[in-house]
């Protein structure tokens, strides 16, 4: 093949290189505003009045009118129901991330029999949704004494997020080298004193990921709580916004300030916790 012809395919293989990486930009980008846009408008209206809000619900707001925000921080139920939602997500957060790691260490670093069964039986959770087991559920619930009690959503929530959790930080575990822990024993570390001090800071990117992919749907779950809560007083968020919205008439604004309010908590978390999720992404592909 001549020097050109040679000169022609690099030229052509470039070009449709920079075309497919251009086509993935604007995909990306366009995706980007889909997934942004209902939260900006959600901020915007957050800012406004009703009429505003139907008249140009896409312009600009004035964000010095934070009426809508000291209205439903000092005229409604809304602190009440934000407390109520960092107890049963962080309550449940902790239960799932201490369970889940010790499970997922045993499983991981100790060979016994049935530790594959026990892995299974943790998976096959993944694929049935405990909202089909509802009223055996509430029954149960009832029977205890917990129903219309935050603990039941908290027992409910930790069910859901262990086999998750599991599954993730077994995999992750079994990546470690051994060696780690042959050299606390040889130190005298028991084995409470190894899996705390030695491998609980090496997984901590796991348990960032594990935490992220719980925290959220607990943190935004409208079913369990309206099963299992009737006391306007132990409503959750997701919930208790809906006392806001009337049978003739809604306060949008107030309604949306509400929602912003509500979805500022997890996004400072992922904020806070991004690098330790992108970590722990990536750390499977880099040897």
């Amino acid at each position: 093949m001549s020097a050109t012809a040679t000169t022609y395919y690099d030229r052509k293989g470039i070009i449709g290189t920079l075309g497919r990486d251009g086509l993935l930009q604007i995909i990306l980008v366009a995706n980007t505003f889909i997934m942004l846009a209902p939260i900006i408008i959600m901020i915007f209206s957050a800012f406004k009045s009703n009429m505003e809000i139907f008249q140009a619900p896409f312009a600009l707001p004035d964000f010095g009118n934070v009426g809508n925000f000291v209205k439903i921080w000092t005229q409604t139920n809304f602190v009440r129901y934000l407390f109520n939602s960092f107890l049963v997500t962080g309550s449940s957060m902790v239960l799932i991330l201490t369970l889940g790691t010790m499970a997922a260490y045993a499983i991981a670093r100790y060979q016994f029999f049935g530790a594959s069964f026990i892995l299974m039986f943790f998976i096959a959770g993944l694929t049935l949704p405990l909202k089909l087991a509802i009223i055996p559920l509430f029954m149960l619930m009832r029977d205890i004494g917990i129903l219309n009690n935050q603990l039941s959503l908290i027992f409910v929530y930790t069910a859901m997020g262990l086999p998750t959790t599991v599954f993730i930080m077994t995999g992750f575990i079994r990546t470690l080298p051994n060696e780690l822990e042959d050299a606390a024993r040889m130190d005298g570390a028991s084995e409470a004193r190894i899996m705390w001090s030695v491998m609980l800071p090496l997984v901590r990117p796991a348990m960032v990921i594990a935490g992220i992919q719980n925290v959220v749907p607990i943190w935004n779950d409208f079913f369990f709580p309206l099963v299992f809560i009737q006391n306007d007083d132990l409503k959750t968020l997701p919930q208790g916004l809906t006392t806001f919205m009337g049978e003739y008439n809604t306060d949008w604004g107030v309604l949306f300030s509400g929602l912003t309010l509500s979805a500022a908590p997890i996004i400072l978390i992922y904020i806070v916790l991004s690098r330790q999720f992108i970590s722990g992404m990536t750390s499977g592909a880099i040897k």
